[in-house]
Parts: structure tokens; C-alpha cells; sequence
């Protein structure tokens, strides 16, 4: 006797706009838009895309929204995935998100009824993190931090110069060059040393009188290996001029799992005059740049007109203060993930899906810490996978590599683990049809 057609189980298009989940979920949409997703969920029903039983589900996912942004799964094993949005911020910085999207006490003093500072909490959150005597100061992104701190340091004269080491003239992403920024404020760059080799001699032979700081740069994107040599803050701090430090990744503290990274507050101890850094990063936090440095000369670079062009709203303060208060970040949780625990989820998946664990290091990714490797376990399928993954509901991506499609669960959250086992179950089915 022949099977029953599934697609005579595929519900009614009437029943699907009564259910209630559905009517909650397309609430303010209308019904042209939540009809046209029903059809949408029916006719990937009929083709076999997806169960009869998945259909409500399916449509629910597919109701348009007022933004475009499509959140992801990501499978990659990158930690600070730059495509990806880097840090994904924590429950607690969602909160603050959403907590200050209305009218908030943004600006204003509710003790005293007046204008208040701006601000004030992140960036009190941000000094209790720093030495002691140390301030801060927030804009936009790590790129303008430097702008910034470059156009302050150079706006009082004509003719003014930075000096920077060859092997530190860094390009970042999508093609955008540090010296080049650096250039756009006037400045001229006075570059000393080699590609491999910069002495304490070489910045000595280059300070002047028309010199107005030393620019170091961490090279987070890059390694420079074999016949090299470098100068510390230490000595760099001895010159007689202030030495602004980009360490790029955003670590306020040492950490011993990443010894060979750069952070605030030994850049500081050691002389630096102002540290750059990004919020996004292994701070965690949301796109931000921050200044962080001696209190004069912050609070110069804090009244430049330009400041006032890259500030941030209030958005990213209050994401930016829950990362700091909260506890810890999503992003610092991922990097130190267990690699026991890994096994384990990547054991349970495959066997739900049919691949077959396999050993995956993970890189902390964003440009920070190169030639880190975290230990790590990925669930290896057919590569065929890869593109009806990325394209599904949720969107999930992960890494091809040697013609298989690797799923690393290093940055999915373990509660998310059951939604990626069907998405991958469905991309399966699709496959088969």
C-alpha cells in the first residue's frame, strides 16, 4: 500500500493566520506580509524543504522585519569574527541597550535638574580598571581613537610630525592603511627603522623640534618572525616626547592565556602617554574606540571640536558600561571554552546529524593574537551543506576546509545548540529532495 502524500499534511492557510503565535509574531505587519510568508513556508513544504509539521515554525522565521540585519550562528571557531560583527555582546549589555533606547538621564542630573555629564558612568567604569590617576575617553571606533589622539597631539603648530616605525605601518581591514590615516590630519609621518628592525637609537635620531609624539602600534594582524627587533614604551617613554600606544585589541589587563598581547594598563605603568584601543574586541563590548590615558591630556583631547564629531550615542555607552560592570564577556567565555566540553556538544551533534567529530583549532580572530591557536572539536559534513546553511533559517556558517563543512560550537552558545542540530537536520532533507 502506497504511503500517504506528506503534502496532504501541510496546514491550511486559513489555520496557519489563526494561529495566535503567528499573529503575535507578524504583530504591526498586516496581513499582505504575514500571507505572503505562510505561502513562502508552504510552497518550501511542497517542495520538500521542510516537514508539514515545520511549516508554522518556518513561516513564524520568515515574517519580514523592520531591519535587515540577519542574525547567525557562528560556527567558524573565530572568535572575533570581523564579518560576523565581532564581540557579540552580552545579555547584560542588551539589556543596558534596551534599557536606555527610550528617554534616559543620558545628559542630565535628576539631583539637580541640569545638564550632567556625558557619559559619566562608562567612563568611570573604564578608570576603575586603569591605574590610578588615569583617564578615559569614548568615540566611535579604534580607527578614530587614533585620529583623534593624533590631530590633538599636532593641532598646535605647523609643520608638526609623528614618529613611527616602518615595521608598524600597518593595514587594516577592507584595504585601509594606518599611515594613511594618521596623514589625513595634517600630519607628517617621520618613519624610522626597518621592516624587521627598529632601534631605541633610530626614534632617538628622529625626535626634534617639530616632533609631537611617537606612534607604536601593535601589529595584531601579523607576525614578523626570525631577525627582528623592537623598542619598548619603557625606553620609548625616555625620549622627552608623549608616546601614544595603539594595542588595538582592547585588553585592559594582562592575561597569561594571551602573553604576547599588548594591554592598557602595562602600556600605561611603563610611560605611555595615551593608549587606542577598540571596544569590540577582546574586551567584548560594542564597537566603540577608546582613549585611555594621562587626565591633562585627555581632557585636551576630550574639548577638540573633532571629539564632538566622533562621539558615540547612547546606545554604546550603555553597552559599553554593562560590558565593563557585567561580568564576564561572551567573547572571553568562547576563547577559554573547555576543550572537554567542546568534545562533548560536537559528540552530541554528530550523532544527531550523521558527521563525525573531528579536531578543529579555533583563533581568536579581529586581528588580535596571531598564531594563537584554541584547542577545539568541529563536527566535519559534506561541503554541499555549507550553502543551504548559510542561506537557512537560522543562517549558520561555518568553515570549508579540505572539501568538508567544519560546524565548531566554540561560539554557539549551548542553548543554541538544539536550533542548530535542526537547522542542519533541514539542510539535510533539502539536500535529499
Amino acid at each position: 500500500m502506497r504511503e500517504p502524500d506528506p503534502r496532504r499534511r501541510i496546514p491550511r492557510t486559513d489555520d496557519l493566520l489563526a494561529d495566535p503565535r503567528l499573529s503575535e509574531m507578524g504583530s504591526g505587519l498586516g496581513r499582505d506580509g504575514i500571507l505572503s510568508a505562510v505561502r513562502g513556508a508552504q510552497e518550501r513544504a511542497r517542495a520538500g524543504l521542510i516537514a508539514p509539521e515545520e511549516v508554522l515554525q518556518d513561516a513564524v522565521a520568515s515574517l519580514p522585519t523592520t531591519s535587515s540585519v540577519r542574525p547567525v550562528l557562528n560556527a567558524t571557531g573565530v572568535v572575533v569574527h570581523t564579518n560576523l560583527g565581532r564581540a557579540p555582546l552580552s545579555h547584560k549589555a542588551i539589556a543596558g541597550i534596551v534599557r536606555s533606547a527610550g528617554y534616559s538621564d543620558l545628559e542630565y542630573d535628576v539631583h539637580t535638574g541640569r545638564r550632567g555629564p556625558r557619559g559619566a558612568a562608562v567612563l568611570a567604569a573604564l578608570c576603575d580598571r586603569l591605574p590610578e590617576g588615569h583617564a578615559a575617553l569614548v568615540v566611535n571606533n579604534g580607527a578614530a581613537a587614533l585620529l583623534l589622539a593624533v590631530t590633538g597631539l599636532t593641532a598646535s603648530g605647523s609643520d608638526r610630525e609623528v614618529v613611527v616605525s616602518r615595521g608598524e605601518l600597518v593595514e587594516i581591514g577592507d584595504g585601509f592603511r594606518l599611515p594613511d590615516l594618521m596623514t589625513s590630519t595634517g600630519v607628517r609621518l617621520r618613519e624610522v627603522g626597518t621592516t624587521n628592525r627598529t632601534s631605541l637609537a633610530d626614534y632617538a635620531a628622529a625626535v626634534g623640534p617639530h616632533t609631537s609624539a611617537i606612534v607604536k602600534v601593535h601589529p595584531s594582524n601579523f607576525r614578523v618572525e626570525g631577525f627582528t627587533g623592537g623598542v619598548g614604551v619603557p625606553d620609548l617613554a625616555t625620549l622627552g616626547v608623549p608616546v601614544v600606544v595603539d594595542i588595538g585589541s582592547g585588553l585592559l589587563a594582562p592575561d597569561p592565556a594571551l602573553p604576547d598581547e599588548p594591554d592598557a594598563t602595562t602600556a600605561l605603568r611603563e610611560g605611555a602617554a595615551l593608549v587606542t584601543a577598540s571596544g569590540d574586541k577582546l574586551l567584548g563590548g560594542p564597537q566603540a574606540g577608546l582613549l585611555l590615558g594621562d587626565a591633562e591630556l585627555v581632557q585636551r583631547l576630550r574639548r577638540h571640536p573633532l571629539a564632538r564629531a566622533l562621539r558615540v550615542d547612547k546606545l554604546t555607552l550603555a553597552a559599553l558600561e554593562a560590558t565593563l560592570r557585567g561580568g564576564v564577556a561572551p567573547v572571553t567565555a568562547y576563547r577559554t571554552a573547555d576543550p572537554d566540553v567542546l568534545r562533548t556538544r560536537a559528540a552530541a551533534l554528530a550523532e544527531q546529524v550523521g558527521g563525525r567529530v573531528r579536531a578543529h583549532d579555533g583563533v581568536v580572530g579581529g586581528g588580535g593574537a596571531p598564531g594563537v591557536v584554541l584547542p577545539g572539536w568541529a563536527v566535519a559534513l559534506p561541503e554541499p551543506l555549507a550553502t543551504v546553511l548559510r542561506t537557512g533559517t537560522p543562517s549558520v556558517v561555518g568553515r570549508v576546509e579540505s572539501g568538508e563543512l567544519l560546524l565548531d560550537l566554540r561560539c554557539v552558545p549551548p542553548e543554541s545548540d538544539a536550533d542548530l542540530a535542526t537547522a542542519v537536520l533541514a539542510a539535510v532533507r533539502s539536500l535529499q529532495v
